[in-house]
């Protein structure tokens, strides 16, 4: 019986690595998160409050609440993401344009001091 020798810590690397999401992936949310809430905006919207006064209709506008405040709290969070991903960035090349003028002022401060 031939014996196989496996690299447990190979092989859980391997399945543990991290995916990286498709590239439409964030914009297809966002589109599905803004359709649901555009939805259950325009049943609430369709609903008279004539109609409300029988408790056997209130599980649609329930429903069309939940759904639309869930969506739109999950498009807030997308967004808000977003936005703090675009500032981390920002504030990257912010330091790094710093460190490139400091490096800069150092060589030129390095110069000077070579040609004395």
């Amino acid at each position: 019986m031939a014996q196989s020798t496996f690299d447990i810590e190979a092989l859980l690397r391997e399945a543990l690595s991290p995916i990286e999401p498709p590239e439409r992936l964030g914009s297809r949310v966002e589109s599905t998160l803004r359709n649901l809430s555009e939805a259950a905006a325009d049943e609430l919207e369709s609903w008279e409050l004539g109609a409300m006064r029988d408790p056997r209709n209130w599980v649609r506008p329930a429903v069309a609440v939940a759904v639309g405040g869930a969506a739109g709290t999950g498009l807030a969070v997308l967004r808000w993401r977003q936005a703090s991903k675009a500032r981390a960035r920002a504030r990257g090349s912010v330091l790094d344009k710093a460190v490139d003028d400091v490096a800069v002022a150092v060589r030129r401060g390095v110069e000077r001091l070579q040609d004395r």
